[in-house]
């Protein structure tokens, strides 16, 4: 008996039939370079580049040789994993904080004078849930001049954060964030509530 068959046939809360992953495709998604230079990336990324003892410079270099954007005085600190650096673009004196993940199926847009702390995902990639083989619902993720995403932060694809906006540790992106805007996570926002009336 297969897994399939002890389970009861259950639809999807939406009213949807229950996905067919087997069926998925990947209809849409173009990963932009032949499987050499994706193994060749792997390999060197996981070898090299997000470990302790690479210099910065050297993984700068690195990433722009497999195709990244970068500009002048950037910062990439180590375990920083960037799914495909020929998707990726880096303004001028920006920080990109240890354990980062850049996601970036899609294109990965950051400004100049951005942080991007420690821990922070941005992820490109999505699936669309009426889809019955779970197929990809991808779209790019673009951050402004200035913005500083906090620690643990997560961004999801079709996001938009905006110049010298402040996202807080651990919140969640879905969006437009606008310019000089400050988004929190909702239980910073429960937590600054209490104590505001614990002073009052």
């Amino acid at each position: 008996m297969s897994v399939n068959d002890a389970r009861p046939q259950m639809a999807q809360p939406s009213g949807l039939p229950r996905r067919n992953l087997a069926g998925f495709s990947g209809a849409g998604y173009e990963r932009g370079r032949n499987s050499l230079w994706q193994i060749a990336w792997l390999l060197i990324s996981g070898l090299v580049v997000i470990r302790w003892w690479c210099p910065a410079r050297l993984r700068v270099v690195l990433l722009r040789l497999f195709g990244a954007t970068i500009g002048d005085n950037v910062l990439i600190r180590h375990r920083v994993r960037i799914h495909w650096p020929w998707k990726l673009v880096v303004g001028d004196n920006s920080w990109i904080g240890e354990e980062v993940w850049i996601l970036n199926l899609e294109p990965v847009v950051i400004g100049s004078d951005v942080c991007i702390s420690q821990g922070v995902m941005l992820c490109t990639g999505s699936h669309d849930r009426t889809s019955q083989t779970f197929e990809f619902d991808n779209a790019p993720i673009v951050v402004e001049d200035g913005a500083w995403i906090a620690a643990r932060a997560t961004v999801l694809r079709g996001s938009r954060i905006g110049q010298d906006s402040v996202i807080g540790a651990t919140a969640l992106v879905s969006g437009t964030v606008p310019a000089r805007a400050l988004l929190r996570a909702p239980r910073a926002e429960r937590q600054a509530l209490s104590q505001d009336r614990d002073q009052t």
